[in-house]
C-alpha cells in the first residue's frame, strides 16, 4: 500500500486550499497521459508544480533535479489505496483544523 504524506506548509495550503496530500514516485516509473493539458508553474527556484490547464486541479510537485516527483492524491478519481504515513510542515498547519488521525507529525521533512 503507497504511503502518503500530508503537507501542512503554507504554499501547499494556499494550493489546495487546505493541506495537500500526495505520494513520491520515481519519474522512471511514471508515464504521464495527456501532459498536452498541463501547465506548469515554478513555485521556487528548485520547485514547480503542475497543474490540469483545463480545470486547474494541482497535479503534480516536481523538484527537477530529483529522481522522484510529488502525485496530489486529490487529482485521482477512485481510490488510490494510500494511507497517511506522515505530517510533515506541521508548524505551518493552519489554525482551523487538527491532525487527529495517529501519524507522525514533523516540523519540516524528516530525515531519510
Amino acid at each position: 500500500m503507497p504511503e502518503a504524506s500530508a503537507c501542512h506548509c503554507t504554499r501547499c495550503r494556499k494550493v489546495s486550499g487546505s493541506y495537500e496530500i500526495g505520494i513520491d514516485v520515481n519519474k522512471s516509473a511514471l508515464e504521464i497521459s495527456g501532459a498536452e493539458h498541463l501547465t506548469w508553474y515554478f513555485s521556487s527556484e528548485k520547485v514547480r508544480r503542475g497543474f490540469c490547464a483545463t480545470c486547474g486541479s494541482p497535479m503534480f510537485f516536481d523538484a527537477p533535479e530529483a529522481d522522484w516527483i510529488g502525485l496530489h492524491l486529490g487529482s485521482f478519481d477512485g481510490k488510490t489505496g494510500a494511507r497517511i504515513a506522515k505530517h510533515i510542515f506541521v508548524a505551518d498547519k493552519g489554525d482551523y483544523y487538527e491532525i487527529c488521525d495517529g501519524a507522525p507529525q514533523y516540523e519540516t521533512v524528516p530525515a531519510g
